[in-house]
């Protein structure tokens, strides 16, 4: 990243290029209010005062919160440059303790045989694969298999005993699977989308110049710029549980391969490479007197700027899935997904973890992803290591509202509850987390 010092050079130099490009300044202005430098310092100061906050819960789940990441690649896929070892600092950086790659399969890997795996450093890595619309992590190689429909390759995945996820909803929102193991409730990528202009803007490197002094300055909270309540995949989500136990995890859809990197080449033109080092724009100085006067007296291989937008350090700060657990290791992970024990949480707000919720009948304890039977004795109990809006919801419908560190609810009626926590932010509340359901039974 470049530092402050340098920012007039590069405003000006962003200036420049922008000159060549075609796009509006309104439109470009009305997609990034977000990214403005006050708003971005207003969001900044409440997050802290929010943090101060913090006060560690009391209520006992019985498991411990491992910070997961699923949908992540590496450079085993087309998209992706990174090693594992870049991604395992990023982890290590962002307190993440498992991240499980969704590699985009191609015939000169197996991506369960060749995959990253293993514990190392406290960071777990788990193989999978990302295909048209799963995630799937098998326990034994798939590879050479031909799937005549996404049902044939959910029920091959799971037939090794693995999971298969539903991913990227918003492209296949009527899709009607059996025998998954969850879905994306929560989209990076997807969130992007919903931005049309910004959306527009990110598709070319070169329109992103703008936003270099506020991915410098506010790094992680730039990133959040895009996060928006996902009412669509929560929408579908919540259909989908009246049918199938399903359980909802984040998908951080982390690359590493936005940016934008100017240098002068050996032959003295400037030369624009894309986060993946891809060249996507060449500018003569002999043909741009502007370009002549920012390069003068500059040295073949001098870099004007680099901006890096999503390392895996700040991808895996946005957002995560928790896992409740006894240990970290493959086999627990695996088995705390398909059981339900698992909450999506926007960790660039603060740290969640801590957060309960869970069904208590006499001494009986249900953590999410159980189905309970409904008894005159059974409760909801919820707790926060933040003030928080708890909003619970049954079959996707609102069902009672309070604002505390913690909730108690006595379920009247047979149902998928679940959970949502809210806090309050500069430009309104802000959804921070996200539980799987209780699945209450006459």
């Amino acid at each position: 990243m470049l530092r402050t010092t340098s920012l007039v050079l590069t405003i000006a130099t962003a200036s420049i290029v922008l000159s060549f490009v075609s796009a509006p300044r309104d439109v470009w202005a009305d997609a990034m209010d977000r990214l403005k430098i006050p708003e971005l310092k207003k969001l900044r100061a409440a997050i802290e005062v929010l943090r101060e906050d913090y006060e560690p819960v009391t209520l006992e789940s019985g498991y411990t919160d491992y910070r997961a990441i699923l949908h992540a690649h590496s450079h085993w896929s087309h998209d992706s440059n990174a090693t594992p070892e870049e991604i395992r600092e990023g982890a290590k950086k962002a307190g993440v303790k498992i991240v499980m790659f969704t590699e985009h399969p191609a015939e000169h890997y197996d991506y369960f045989k060749d995959g990253h795996r293993g514990l190392k450093e406290g960071v777990l890595f788990i193989p999978g694969a990302e295909t048209k619309g799963l995630l799937n992590y098998p326990l034994a190689s798939v590879k050479g298999q031909t799937f005549e429909s996404p049902q044939h390759e959910v029920d091959a995945v799971r037939a090794t005993g693995g999971m298969a996820f539903l991913c990227h909803l918003e492209e296949r929102m009527d899709w009607q699977l059996d025998n998954l193991t969850g879905s994306e409730i929560y989209n990076t990528h997807a969130d992007v989308k919903d931005e049309p202009r910004l959306y527009a803007a990110l598709a070319n490197p070169l329109k992103v110049f703008g936003l270099i002094q506020a991915f410098e300055e506010y790094p992680q909270e730039s990133f959040a710029a895009l996060q928006n309540y996902p009412a669509d995949y929560l929408r579908r989500w919540d259909e989908l549980c009246q049918k199938d136990r399903l359980t909802g995890v984040a998908a951080n859809d982390s690359h590493h391969n936005q940016g934008l990197h100017a240098f002068i080449t050996v032959d003295g033109k400037l030369q624009v490479n894309d986060g993946l080092d891809e060249p996507v724009l060449t500018l003569d100085p002999e043909e741009k007197p502007a370009i002549a006067a920012l390069i003068a007296g500059k040295q073949p291989g001098h870099t004007l700027f680099k901006l890096d937008l999503d390392p895996y350090e700040r991808s895996f700060g946005h957002v995560s899935t928790h896992l409740l657990m006894n240990e970290l290791t493959e086999e627990a992970t695996r088995e705390a997904l398909q059981a339900g024990r698992a909450y999506v949480a926007f960790d660039w707000i603060a740290d969640p973890t801590g957060f309960v919720f869970q069904a208590r009948d006499g001494e009986k304890v249900y953590p999410m992803g159980s189905e309970p039977k409904l008894t005159e004795d059974l409760t909801f109990e919820a707790a926060s290591p933040l003030p928080a809006t708890f909003k619970l919801l049954r079959n996707g419908e609102e069902v009672t509202t309070t604002v505390a560190r913690t909730f108690e609810y006595q379920p009247t009626k047979p149902g998928n509850y679940r959970l949502e926590l809210w806090v309050n932010l500069p430009d309104g509340p802000q959804i921070w987390a996200l539980s799987n359901p209780l699945y209450i039974s006459d």
